[in-house]
This record gives structure tokens, C-alpha cells and sequence, in this order.
């Protein structure tokens, strides 16, 4: 399944959705037992899911999320921002992410790197490949080769959209290194008609997973609200994914 990492930015709503080979939950950073109770009510139940997680929640909330997680045996993605973070909750964590603006943290990069927790590295706003990859060695000469690179758009000129999604990256990543890479169009152009045409350009050029910001109601949502889609673009997309998978 190409559809690998599912990412929300928002609160209130969880929702199920499932195609012929992908099972996904999008959860939207609440507490266990409210995502446990919302799951009941669309009749989802343990068994029945399989899927990776991403919550922007507060992380305090980890704690309870895991054991949410590890009773529906779902993996657990969380960004963490600094050294204190890292240290209290990485062990916790399935996959660390570090976002765009700390991939020049360097020792930040370093402490993930003292876990071996795989780790979720996002290319940085103006961050050339080299720069990139240099920080990824931080992560690796630390000790944790377990890093998945993530193209989620850099800064351009024109503010039509958020950022400009750098497709090349994909090809460069596969052919030079041996790092996975997946990519965020949501963040890439802050714009939601573009998201399931990139999506489908993204595996098309090799990518091994798409992160995209999904919510039941979309103009609801309280973050990001402009780049996030609709479940049944969702669907859409992973159709497509899937389709492509067959070729």
C-alpha cells in the first residue's frame, strides 16, 4: 500500500474509511477516549484497523494515545520540537517526525539520533538536497538509520500557493541514497484541489508514501483548513494510488 502515512490538522471529528487493500483512521489529535468512543459510533471496532496515525496533538496526550493505539494496534506518528520532547517521549513513539523549520536543528537531529525510533524528516523551506541529506546524517552518524525523507514544497516567488512541491526530489532521493521518501502536498501547496493530482504525481514519479491532511468537514477543520480534503477526495486518491500500484 502506497498510502503509508496519513497526516490531520484539526480537532473533533475521526472518521474510517476503507478501499480494497488500504485501511485508513484518521484521528485529529484528541484524547484516547473520545477517539475510541467516535470509532464505536462508526462502528469500527479492534481488528478492523490497519493503519499508520499522525496526531498533532498536545504531547502530553502520547501517553494515553499508545494505549489507545496499542489496543487497536494502530502506529503512532507525533512531531516533537526539542531535546526535552525527544527525551521523554520518543521510546513512546512508533515514528518521530521533525518538521520543516528544525531540520537545521542539529541537536536536535542528534538526540533522535541517539533512539531507534524511525524518524520522519522533512526537507526544510530552502533547503537544497545536499543540506537535506547532511542533516540526515546528523540522525545517522547518532546512531538511527531508520529515517524516511519528506518533500513537503519549498519557498518560492509566487504566492499562489503555500510553497512549490519539488517533485524532482523524489527521483534524486531514490537514485542517490537509500532512504525512503514520502510526500505532503498539502503543505506543499496549501491549496485543496491541487492535492489529488500531486498526490498521484508523486507515486507516478516513485514516491513511497503520500501525507495528506484529510477531515470530515473540511471548512471546519482548525488548522490548515485551505489544503485540507474531503473524505471523498480521500477515497479518490487512494483508488488512484491503488491503480497505479497494478500497472
Amino acid at each position: 500500500m502506497k498510502v503509508s502515512v496519513l497526516s490531520s490538522g484539526s480537532k473533533g471529528n475521526t472518521t474510517y474509511i476503507e478501499s480494497n487493500n488500504a485501511k485508513i483512521l484518521i484521528d485529529l489529535g484528541n484524547t484516547s477516549k473520545y477517539v475510541k468512543e467516535k470509532l464505536e459510533d462508526l462502528g469500527v471496532f479492534p481488528g478492523d484497523i490497519d493503519a499508520i496515525l499522525i496526531t498533532h496533538t498536545h504531547v502530553d496526550h502520547i501517553g494515553g494515545l499508545k494505549i489507545f493505539a496499542k489496543k487497536y494496534n494502530i502506529p503512532v506518528v507525533t512531531e516533537l520540537t526539542s531535546i526535552e520532547q525527544v527525551k521523554k517521549y520518543g521510546n513512546k513513539l512508533d515514528i518521530i517526525q521533525i518538521g520543516t523549520r528544525n531540520m537545521y536543528n542539529y541537536e536536535l537531529l542528534k538526540e533522535v539520533g541517539k533512539l531507534k525510533t524511525p524518524v520522519i524528516l522533512k526537507r526544510g523551506l530552502s533547503a537544497t538536497y545536499n543540506e537535506w541529506l547532511l542533516a540526515a546524517e546528523y540522525i545517522k552518524n547518532a546512531g538511527n538509520d531508520n529515517i524516511i525523507l519528506c518533500e513537503r514544497g519549498i519557498r518560492g516567488f509566487d504566492p499562489t500557493t503555500r510553497n512549490i512541491l519539488d517533485i524532482a526530489a523524489v527521483p534524486y532521493i531514490k537514485k542517490n541514497t537509500s532512504y525512503p521518501i514520502i510526500v505532503d502536498p498539502s503543505h506543499a501547496t496549501g491549496t485543496r484541489y491541487m492535492i489529488r493530482p500531486l498526490s498521484i504525481a508523486s507515486i507516478a514519479a516513485g514516491a513511497d508514501g503520500i501525507m495528506v491532511e484529510a477531515h470530515i468537514r473540511p471548512e471546519k477543520s482548525l488548522s490548515d483548513a485551505r489544503q485540507t480534503i474531503n473524505i471523498s477526495t480521500l477515497k479518490d486518491i487512494i483508488s488512484d494510488i491503488n491503480k497505479y500500484q497494478n500497472i
